[in-house]
């Protein structure tokens, strides 16, 4: 009995003290305090990591600038919008919050097509593929493609077997 005791103490212990964990976040994966840069700040690494990657002029990197702005004020508008919510969003609003969302894809691209050249466009699409699958990878997200789907599938044929 005492032993029985002992144990579910340590467990009742061990539990509590790791709900008790610090929340210094956020954090990244590779548990480092993430650092907290001013919006212009991440604009300016944002631009000088394009202009690396993409082998931007002095033209395209103003330009850049000026649509890396752009979408950084939309970002932080609608983040500031969506703590301020306290009901989750209907449907209706979910449906209009990713077709603009879409909206603003299409124009994005639309931008970057007259701002790059074919060879750039084509290395920045292939960077924003990678950046997707990265986030997918990291926030646990299905990629609900044909490939997901059918694995979906399989899983469930075997699972009625």
């Amino acid at each position: 009995m005492k032993k029985l005791a002992t144990i579910a103490l340590i467990a009742i212990i061990s539990v509590t003290s790791y709900a008790q964990e610090k929340k210094d976040r956020p954090r990244r994966h590779d548990g480092k305090q993430m650092e907290k840069f001013t919006a212009e700040q991440r604009n300016e690494l944002m631009l000088k990591k394009m202009t690396l990657e993409l082998d931007l002029n002095a033209s395209q990197q103003k330009d850049m600038s000026k649509i890396i702005a752009e979408k950084s004020a939309k970002r932080e508008a609608f983040m500031k919008d969506r703590k301020a919510r306290t009901e989750k969003p209907t449907s209706d609003e979910i449906f209009k919050m990713k077709s603009k969302m879409l909206d603003e894809q299409i124009a994005m691209n639309g931008k970057m097509k007259k701002i790059l050249s074919p060879e750039q466009f084509q290395k920045w699409d292939e960077m924003k593929k990678h950046h997707r699958e990265g986030m997918r990878k990291n926030k646990g997200i299905r990629n609900h493609g044909s490939q997901g789907m059918k694995k979906d599938m399989r899983h469930k044929e075997n699972s009625e077997k």
